[in-house]
């Protein structure tokens, strides 16, 4: 009994001693299991209040999905070819199904490898990233695709944990708005991989020359290195270290699945070739040299749209040169500097040199030279070629030059326009430009020749005259010499050349051409001084038609003209025609003193050619957005008939339409272009310019011959060219437009009269032909025929010998001396003045016209 009882005893005290355990061992899970709940709710809750904290005032995410990055602007010729790019960040736009998987499955293998798994950010990533940093191994990011397209485009750069964390926030937010492939789109275009190549199409164009569907696995894997730093990965500089990492993408590409294992292998053995290490040309090899006329597209289209624009939007930009045609114009131009220039006797080189140490080395000079500015763009003759003096010797320099491999040797002979001890002028290390002289016929090398840029500057441009289309463009010597263009930037004084504008104000105002305008010497008080204009020869021939003053250039007979049809006109006309845009009234301006630009000048003179309507010079034809829609069209004619092509009779094209403004009455255009085409013919471009179509235009030389010019213009083109130093000086006495500027019109025009042909002036309709003498503007029979006479064209209802035409003598007011000495017929001395002349009519009868009229009857009731 008692042993039972104790037994029982026992049994209960254990049975509750084991309900005591199970209670606390209840008691101490639930306690673990509430602190465990308790600090998980305070952990969510703390995210979440980080969360929410810096979630507050985020970049908006949506709008990446309207981004549109920076890109390239890009300028092709009308054929098509492209000839220069303008960007800030050089940058093919590349859509997500125009990028190969190729492509796409490096940059997630180096990058990203979950991207297509994870949600924004990859926490399995960040896990593994923090134990192998606390393992001492490699510290390396962690951030997802995703998260970098969310730092490169929304946030900083920074390293702190609070860009991470809105980071991380931004990257699951996105995931939301676009899909994986449009995130990786965003990536693969904004990624900087060095060289200044944004995005994935513009690298493997600047590394391999190649367009992304023709890359090599290899080469996808190279190019997926270089987010992280793409200097670290310099295909020559780095390049053993760029392998290793390239052949570590290949390695993850195989492990991805990507790739084969005998894909791997083989890529990975092949060696890193790139246009950096010479195994491929670069790109811009197949670009023509930034030129003048690129550069004028870029000045404008900045003005325009603004330089952010149009360094950022992608245009596609349709220009309107003539490759053909530009290189002619350039051609040309600096044919006639070179002259010029060898004329003056001075040698000046380029004023660089290279280290004498390092002439004994091959290698240490040709790098020394390649890292001397020196313009590298001439091509005249033949290619000029930077080069280096080797040796000076008595009877020869021998020269070390770029891209030859054998050393050259310029004989004495070829430097004999120097002036001086010709080779006191040379030193060893002395860079200079060389380029070969070769037969004409089979392009046999006679000799090396020296080279020098000349010190005397122009420029010279060309365009339609009915479209206003320019085609070419030529700045200066050289652009890579010097950038400004002196077509469109430089302002100088067009001298004679700007005459015809006094004249077509008199001719809208009622003379005629052959109204007879004193030639007498003028003294003008301005501003407290005496102004004497004269002629250029030093001389003045009396009253002559207003023909002979345009054509001879007579500087006196235009101020009489413009001081009697008033400044205030002429200035009126000067600027409709965009000559100036405000033009002073000052007499001296008439002879062309008050500064402009050759394009202004050429665009002006195309009024003339076409007849008085107005045109706007263009350098571009079409611009189209990134999207290819046109936002700016030059020509604004209209088709009437275009809609209703197929139904039109036969023999019959659908009608263009033009609105363009008149400035000009069309009698007054072709009186005026007769009398600048006599200009070319007898006046003074009659030497130098010798076409075999009607040409017109008009020479000019300033004072002390610091400008030159000449302006002409055929049926279809309208040309002009100006010569003269960039800090105006004299260029002698033998300088003259005719003499300088008419050659390179007229090389220029023989060439453009193949390519876009030439016919007569239009004569428009209204009028009626008179023959005039054109010495004393006295009329003749319809049926003479001679030097002397000319066909002048005449208003209907306009009697030529009456009025302003007739009997009145124009003086613009100026007194005429009493013993004024009047000469005959052209230039000649008063002494040869003949008292009558004959002339012989179509029928061969001699007809007697009378001598130039004395002063005397003159003043005393008219000439005629």
């Amino acid at each position: 009994m008692t042993i039972m009882t104790t037994m029982k005893a026992m049994g209960g005290a254990a049975s509750r001693g084991l309900q005591g355990t199970g209670m606390f061992l209840l008691s101490a899970t639930g306690g673990i299991f509430s602190a465990l709940t308790l600090g998980i709710i305070a952990i969510a809750i703390s995210i979440g209040g980080v969360l929410w904290m810096y979630g507050r005032d985020l970049p908006n995410h949506e709008q990446l999905s309207q981004y549109t990055p920076p890109t390239i602007s890009r300028i092709y010729s009308g054929e098509g070819r492209l000839m220069d790019e303008f960007a800030r960040e050089r940058r093919l736009f590349a859509p997500a199904e125009e990028i190969p998987d190729l492509v796409k499955q490096a940059f997630i293998s180096a990058e990203d490898k979950n991207f297509y798994q994870h949600a924004g950010y990859d926490p399995v990533g960040m896990v593994s990233a923090a134990v192998d940093a606390a393992r001492g191994g490699r510290l390396r990011g962690a951030s997802t695709i995703t998260q970098q397209v969310m730092k490169n485009f929304l946030l900083s750069s920074d390293r702190s944990a609070e860009r991470k964390v809105k980071e991380i926030i931004l990257a699951s937010r996105i995931e939301e708005t676009l899909d994986k492939e449009g995130i990786l789109e965003l990536y693969l275009n904004e990624i900087f991989l060095g060289q200044n190549s944004y995005g994935v199409a513009a690298a493997a164009q600047t590394y391999f020359n190649k367009t992304l569907a023709d890359l090599t696995l290899e080469e996808a894997a190279y190019l997926a290195i270089l987010p992280k730093a793409p200097s670290d990965y310099h295909p020559v500089r780095q390049a053993e270290r760029a392998i290793e990492r390239r052949n570590f993408v290949l390695k993850e590409m195989f492990e991805n699945g990507y790739i084969t294992r005998a894909e791997m292998v083989e890529s990975q053995t092949k060696p890193l070739l790139s246009v950096q290490s010479g195994h491929y040309q670069p790109f811009r090899a197949a670009l023509p040299d930034r030129d003048y006329f690129t550069d004028e597209i870029r000045r404008q289209l900045t003005r325009d749209f603004g330089e952010e624009e149009f360094f950022t939007q992608g245009f596609t930009v349709r220009a309107t040169v003539d490759a053909g045609m530009q290189a002619v114009a350039a051609g040309a131009l600096r044919s006639a500097l070179e002259k010029f220039d060898r004329n003056q006797g001075i040698w000046r080189g380029t004023g660089k040199t290279v280290p004498v140490d390092t002439l004994d080395n091959d290698v240490a000079w040709r790098a020394a030279l390649s890292n001397v500015s020196v313009a590298r763009d001439i091509d005249l003759g033949n290619r000029w070629f930077p080069a280096v003096v080797m040796e000076v010797a008595d009877q020869s320099l021998t020269l070390g030059v770029e891209d030859i491999d054998d050393r050259v040797s310029v004989p004495r002979e070829d430097i004999q326009w120097m002036r001086g001890d010709f080779f006191d002028n040379f030193e060893p290390g002395q860079v200079v430009h060389v380029r070969r002289m070769t037969e004409d016929d089979d392009n046999t090398l006679i000799r090396w020749s020296l080279r020098q840029v000349p010190e005397v500057q122009g420029g010279f441009m060309a365009m339609d005259v009915n479209t206003g289309r320019v085609i070419a463009m030529q700045g200066g010597f050289s652009y890579q010499h010097s950038v400004f263009n002196r077509a469109t930037q430089a302002t100088r004084q067009p001298g004679s050349s700007f005459k015809p504008f006094v004249y077509a104000a008199a001719l809208d105002s009622g003379y005629q051409p052959n109204t007879i305008v004193v030639d007498a010497p003028i003294e003008i008080v301005s501003g407290g001084e005496i102004w004497r204009p004269k002629n250029a020869s030093n001389r003045f021939y009396g009253p002559s038609p207003l023909r002979t003053g345009i054509e001879r250039s007579r500087n006196l007979m235009t101020v009489r003209l413009a001081q009697d049809v008033g400044m205030n006109v002429v200035a009126s006309y000067a600027e409709r025609f965009g000559v100036y845009d405000e033009m002073d009234e000052l007499l001296a301006n008439s002879l062309g003193s008050q500064e402009t630009t050759l394009y202004k000048m050429v665009s002006a003179y195309a009024m003339f050619a076409n007849g008085g309507e107005r045109v706007e010079p263009t350098l571009v034809d079409r611009i189209q957005d990134r999207y290819g829609r046109t936002v700016f069209k030059h020509d604004q004619r209209t088709c009437t008939d275009c809609d209703e092509f197929a139904t039109l009779s036969a023999g019959y094209g659908p009608r263009i339409v033009s609105n363009r403004e008149r400035v000009m009455d069309p009698i007054t255009a072709y009186q005026l272009t007769s009398m600048m085409k006599g200009v070319v013919d007898r006046g003074t471009a009659s030497r130098s310019v010798n076409l075999p179509v009607p040409i017109a235009g008009k020479t000019g030389t300033t004072n002390d011959a610091k400008d030159v010019w000449f302006v002409g213009f055929s049926s279809t083109i309208v040309a002009g060219c100006y010569i003269g130093y960039d800090r105006p000086r004299s260029m002698g006495n033998s300088a003259s437009g005719g003499g300088m500027c008419g050659p390179v019109f007229n090389e220029f025009m023989r060439e453009a009269i193949q390519e876009y042909g030439a016919g007569p002036f239009e004569v428009p309709p209204g009028g009626y032909f008179v023959k005039i003498d054109r010495f004393t503007g006295a009329r003749l029979p319809d049926n003479a025929s001679g030097e002397n006479v000319v066909a002048e064209y005449f208003r209907d209802g306009d009697d030529a010998f009456i009025g302003i035409g007739g009997g009145v003598v124009i003086d613009g007011g100026f007194a005429m001396a009493g013993d004024l000495p009047l000469f005959g017929r052209g230039d000649g001395n008063a002494a040869d003045a003949p008292v009558a002349s004959e002339v012989e009519t179509s029928t061969g009868r001699k007809v007697v016209v009378p001598g130039r009229a004395t002063f005397g009857s003159l003043s005393s009731g008219g000439l005629y």
